[in-house]
Parts: C-alpha cells; sequence; structure tokens
C-alpha cells in the first residue's frame, strides 16, 4: 500500500493486486486496504472500492461529513477514473475520430453463481468508453484504457468480456487459457481527477502499471 497524497480531507491511495479494499467474510479475510490505512489515519473512510485482484488507485475520506460530500461527487459521476488492461487478442481500434469506443450493456448479479455479473437486458445501465493502445500481435494481447462511465461491480471485466476479449489473468471470468497466461489480473486504476470537496483544487492522480 502507498499513500499519494494526504490532506485533512481525503486520502489517496495505490493498493496493491491481491488486497482486499474492506474486510471480507471469515477471519483470514480482515487484512485490507481500509484497516492499514485506519491504523495510521483512524478518521478514514471508504467511498468506493476496488476489486480485490485490481491494483491501483483509490480514494478515501477524513470523517462522516466528508465521506458523504465525497460520496455525493461519485453519484453525480464527477470524479474521474482511467483505468488500464492487458486483453486477450488483437483489439482493433474503435472506427471514430478520437479512437475511443462505447461499450453500452447492461449488468445483472448472475444468481446462480454469485457474485459473478452477467450481460442482462434486465440488468441495471452500464457503460464503458474504451480505446486500443497498443497491439502485440506475437503475445497476442492488446492494452487497453478504459473510461467507466457507471460503476457496477466487476463492470470492466465483464464488459471486455462481452467484446470478446477477456483480461488475462481474470479467474473469475476468463477461460483457462486466457487465465493462465498471467499470476494476477491485469487490470490497474492509472488515473484518478477530482475538484476538492473542501478547497475547489482540482486534483488529479496518476499511477503508472507495472505491466
Amino acid at each position: 500500500m502507498q499513500i499519494l497524497h494526504a490532506d485533512d480531507s481525503l486520502l489517496v491511495l495505490s493498493k496493491p493486486s491481491g488486497l482486499l479494499s474492506v474486510p471480507g467474510r471469515g477471519e483470514d479475510k480482515q487484512d485490507c486496504l481500509s484497516r492499514r490505512v485506519q491504523s495510521l489515519y483512524p478518521d478514514a473512510l471508504v467511498v468506493h472500492r476496488l476489486d480485490m485482484a485490481t491494483s491501483g488507485l483509490m480514494l478515501m475520506a477524513r470523517g462522516a461529513a466528508m465521506q458523504r460530500a465525497m460520496s455525493q461527487l461519485f453519484e453525480r459521476r464527477e470524479v474521474h477514473k482511467r483505468y488500464v488492461a492487458l486483453v486477450d487478442g488483437w483489439l482493433a481500434p474503435a472506427p471514430t475520430a478520437d479512437g475511443w469506443g462505447l461499450i453500452d450493456q447492461p449488468i445483472a448479479l448472475d444468481w446462480p453463481r454469485r457474485p459473478l455479473r452477467i450481460i442482462d437486458a434486465a440488468g441495471k445501465p452500464s457503460q464503458t468508453r474504451w480505446r486500443s493502445l497498443a497491439c502485440d500481435d506475437a503475445a497476442s494481447r492488446t492494452r487497453v484504457e478504459l473510461e467507466p462511465i457507471t460503476g457496477r461491480s466487476h463492470q470492466l471485466r465483464v464488459h471486455l468480456l462481452a467484446l470478446g476479449h477477456p483480461i488475462l489473468g481474470d479467474a473469475l471470468y476468463a477461460p483457462d487459457a486466457v487465465r493462465i497466461r498471467s499470476p494476477r489480473l491485469l487490470l490497474h486504476a492509472t488515473a484518478l481527477g477530482l475538484v476538492h470537496p473542501a478547497t475547489g483544487a482540482l486534483l488529479s492522480f496518476e499511477s503508472p502499471p507495472d505491466f
């Protein structure tokens, strides 16, 4: 865990892959980012999460009032996040002027296999912007930049699977041949931007992936 920014209102952290954001069920799932941070900042509170397998930038609030203010920023989609992933196969660039494509597929809980999610017409509206950054033909993989518009659980993993390009190392959604190509999920929260709720200053953070 790395603390990239700390002030009286909020914290910006870099979470490693394999660490829970919040405690899970069972004694073996109590070590997590939020508890590690709270050992240093007792007033730190969670405002959003990353999947255990995902690495990268996370925010925490200092105190309940700031937690409410930051939660409202997320609800109004005023916290801007970008991710980088390595996906299976050659994902051709979107046929748009700026190279950005849009995945607009509703996501629902897969009840028989929960906590997995599926694309389902009865699910919640879910949108992800994406663009191909680089294709590695020899390794049959593509580096992709992702910008979630909505914030559904497992959204990026499910949407890329729907495109036919699951993320390398994805133990939940990728077929075995794709999962075993990496010992971890190759998905990283690489950029974060917001207006500071207390000062009005524009905050922008970057965290390059290690893959």
